[in-house]
């Protein structure tokens, strides 16, 4: 774990980087590649077959005392975030949705705050403030489809996620990460499976395009990203680590732009600067003072 005055190693930043710019795929792979209208389905193919495969492969019990703690991250991190994701994913342009996940690591901030007692840096707080003005702008720019039920989605999440950072980083289970991914992954799945029976049609039948549109959202989304962020919770600062979801939005309008080519310009893109801008700064003030 890096220490607690030195910035963070660059190494470790880069590898969790990989996980959000994973995750920004995962709206134009949801939109262009899925069959439509299956979020719950869609979250349980990607969780559950990648935490047993992590289960199989680690073969590790949590200690009896972390059981409920495993639950609770199970939740926050998997259970609740795949589905409200994958709901926004089918009602919402991939680079609206992420960029609603970008306050992540303000709400992050103030969990620590709140709770912990550790007060952010004036930066910070600025750094938050124009973060919501941003997203303010960018949501109520003309150019934008607003969703009701999509937008809700996106910023239930968002909350549901920088809880798991918070409470993974403050309980820090006694378990490798491949472990702790594994079990998180399986847990959330099975919370996921009664909704997929449940409320989403059955799945049609599938060609190879949507058999690797799914194998990639679980193979990549699940098993490679959360190992890979779970990993970077325990080394970095928790909101250096948060901070880095910015690469979610990134990735998720320009996959938009190259692929679909759709554009963002005006009040909408100075919206989008406004609120990337106020994330970089929350990485760099961590970067200084952790």
């Amino acid at each position: 774990m890096s220490s607690t005055h030195s910035a963070p190693p660059w190494r470790d930043i880069m590898l969790t980087a990989i996980a959000p710019a994973i995750w920004g795929s995962t709206y134009i792979v949801t939109s262009q590649l899925l069959p439509p209208d299956r979020p719950f389905t869609a979250a349980l193919i990607r969780c559950l077959p990648a935490g047993l495969l992590l289960l199989l492969m680690t073969r590790r019990l949590p200690a009896r005392a972390d059981w409920w703690r495993l639950l609770v991250l199970g939740a926050f991190n998997i259970g609740l975030f795949q589905a409200l994701l994958f709901v926004a994913a089918y009602r919402l342009p991939g680079g609206l949705a992420a960029v609603l996940g970008a306050i992540q690591p303000l709400l992050v901030m103030v969990l620590a705050w709140a709770v912990d007692g550790r007060a952010p840096a004036q930066i910070t707080l600025w750094a938050a403030v124009a973060g919501v003005a941003g997203m303010a702008v960018l949501l109520l720019s003309p150019q934008t489809r607003i969703e009701p039920i999509g937008v809700a989605a996106a910023l239930a999440g968002t909350g549901c996620m920088a809880a798991g950072v918070w409470l993974t980083r403050r309980w820090q289970l006694r378990l490798p990460v491949l472990a702790l991914t594994g079990w998180q992954l399986t847990i959330g799945g099975l919370m996921l499976a009664p909704a997929a029976w449940l409320v989403d049609a059955p799945l049609p039948s599938l060609g190879l395009t949507q058999e690797l549109a799914y194998a990639y959202l679980s193979l990549a989304g699940a098993l490679l990203a959360y190992a890979l962020w779970f990993r970077g919770i325990g080394r970095l600062p928790t909101v250096a680590v948060a901070s880095l979801g910015l690469l979610s939005p990134l990735t998720a309008v320009v996959l938009g732009w190259v692929i679909l080519s759709q554009s963002i310009s005006g009040i909408a893109l100075a919206g989008l600067v406004v609120v990337l801008g106020s994330v970089f700064a929350v990485q760099w003030t961590a970067a200084r003072t952790n």
